[in-house]
């Protein structure tokens, strides 16, 4: 069976919060909890955003920065999380990372969060997604 994150298009987990709607997102939401998209770069296109507003509003620029505020400990193992991402990425947890890491990151996440590595044109579909918004 494939990971919910896979089934919802949505790699990275992203919840359903009340009147949020994500372009891509699917018209039926089958998933009382997490968003379902209509195909995967939608739902790593919202990560991106995600990451705009972590950096924008909340100062958030390093992997245990983001890590910490997407998967927080009263939810998840964090530490290890922030590692994971980490080793997988090469990033140091507090080094500060620009909009051009964030595919490396987002990749790192998703296979933290689904258990699984996309594939790069997956990841690059999304951010592309990401970059032509108006």
């Amino acid at each position: 069976m494939l990971a919910r994150g896979l089934r919802n298009c949505n790699p990275l987990n992203i919840r359903r919060v009340a009147g949020t709607k994500w372009k891509g997102q699917s018209t039926l939401q089958t998933d009382a909890s997490f968003v379902c998209f209509n195909a995967m770069e939608w739902g790593i296109r919202a990560a991106f955003c995600i990451l705009r507003t972590y950096a924008r509003r909340y100062q958030c620029l390093s992997p245990a920065d983001i890590v910490g505020r997407w998967a927080p400990p009263h939810q998840n193992d964090t530490d290890a999380y922030i590692r994971n991402v980490c080793t997988w990425t090469g990033f140091g947890g507090r080094q500060h990372l620009t909009e051009a890491d964030w595919p490396r990151l987002v990749q790192a996440m998703a296979r933290q969060e689904s258990g699984t590595t996309l594939s790069e044109e997956i990841i690059n579909k999304g951010f592309k997604l990401y970059k032509n918004q108006p």
